[in-house]
C-alpha cells in the first residue's frame, strides 16, 4: 500500500494539530511549545515558520524554522523532507538544535550545502527533575531580578552567552534582540541572581521556556572570581524552588557533555539524564 506524504508551512488554522504533536514530548519540546502557545503559528508573531510533515493526511512531525532550526518529533522521512526544504530556502538560522538523533540526521543532510559549522556539540544531555534536593538548602540570597536592575544583570548575561556560545550576543544588531530577550525574562519574573557586596552578579540563571507541563532552566553562570566557592548548587536549588512552585511541575535543562563540573552540580540538586540534544552553531 502506498503512503501519501507531504510537507508544507503550517497556518494558524493548524494550531490544534501542531499542539498535539508538541504535547507528545512536552519536556523536549518546551522551547517551541512555549512560543507556539503565546504566538500561535503566524510567522510574524512566532518569529519563523512552522513546517509540518503529513502522512496519510495526519500531521506527525514538525520543524521550527526561525533563528534556530528545530526538528520536533521528526521521523527519518520527515527529517529528509525538512532538509530538502531547508536546503532550497538557504540557511537563515544561527543554529540547528534539537533531540540528538533527528538533529544528527538533519545536519548530515544539510552539511554539504550549509557547512562548515562553527561548532558542533553532538551530545548535550537533557536532564529533568520534579522535586527539590533533600540535602542542599536553596541559597537565600538568590532572588528575582527587578526591571530597574537591567544594567546589573545584562553584563553577566553577555559574559555567560559569550563564554557558552563563543561569540558575543552584542554583535550584528548591537545586542538589541538579546537585550530585549533578557528584558522579557526579567519582566516576567524568570531572571534570578545572587549579588555580591558590591552589587555585581556572583551567580545567575533564568527560567527560559515555560509551559504548563515543563520549564527549562538556562543561562546558569557563576562569575569567574566566585567559581569553586560552592555557589552553584545552592543557587540552582533556589532557582529550582521558584521553577517548581511558580512555573511548572517539571524543570529541565541541557548541558554540554564536556562540562563535567556543571553536570555534577545538576546531579547534586536532583537532575537526572533522560535523553540528549545536539546543537550545530554557525
Amino acid at each position: 500500500m502506498l503512503t501519501q506524504t507531504t510537507t508544507r508551512v503550517l497556518e494558524p488554522s493548524d494550531l490544534d494539530a501542531a499542539l498535539a504533536v508538541l504535547d507528545r514530548e512536552p519536556v523536549a519540546n518546551a522551547f517551541v511549545m512555549s512560543r507556539v502557545q503565546v504566538a500561535g503559528l503566524d510567522p510574524w508573531r512566532l518569529g519563523g515558520e512552522m513546517w509540518g510533515w503529513y502522512e496519510d493526511g495526519m500531521l506527525t512531525s514538525l520543524c521550527y524554522a526561525g533563528a534556530n532550526l528545530v526538528p520536533i518529533c521528526a521521523t527519518p522521512r520527515a527529517v529528509r523532507a525538512f532538509a530538502d526544504r531547508a536546503r532550497r530556502a538557504g540557511r537563515r538560522c544561527s543554529s540547528i538544535v534539537g533531540p540528538a538523533e533527528a538533529t544528527t540526521q538533519l545536519w548530515r543532510l544539510l552539511e554539504p550545502s550549509w557547512g562548515p559549522a562553527r561548532d558542533v556539540r553532538g551530545n548535550q544531555p537533557l536532564m529533568i527533575t520534579d522535586r527539590l534536593p533533600a540535602d542542599i538548602a536553596p541559597d537565600p540570597y538568590v532572588r528575582r531580578m527587578r526591571k530597574d536592575e537591567m544594567d546589573t544583570i545584562m553584563p553577566a548575561c553577555v559574559a555567560m552567552f559569550t563564554e557558552e556560545v563563543g561569540v558575543s550576543p552584542m554583535a550584528g544588531d548591537g545586542g538589541l534582540l538579546y537585550q530585549a530577550r533578557v528584558a522579557e525574562l526579567v519582566g516576567s519574573g524568570r531572571s534570578f541572581a545572587r549579588l555580591d557586596q558590591d552589587g555585581k552578579v556572583a551567580f545567575k540563571a533564568e527560567i527560559g521556556a515555560a509551559t504548563p507541563q515543563a520549564c527549562q532552566i538556562q543561562g546558569v553562570w557563576v562569575a569567574p572570581e566566585y567559581r569553586g566557592r560552592g555557589l552553584a548548587a545552592p543557587g540552582m536549588a533556589a532557582v529550582l524552588r521558584y521553577a517548581l512552585a511558580d512555573v511548572a511541575p517539571v524543570a529541565s535543562l541541557y548541558v554540554n557533555d564536556f562540562n563535567t563540573a556543571a553536570r555534577a552540580t545538576y546531579r547534586r540538586v536532583g537532575f537526572r539524564e533522560v535523553g540528549a540534544f545536539m546543537s550545530v552553531l554557525f
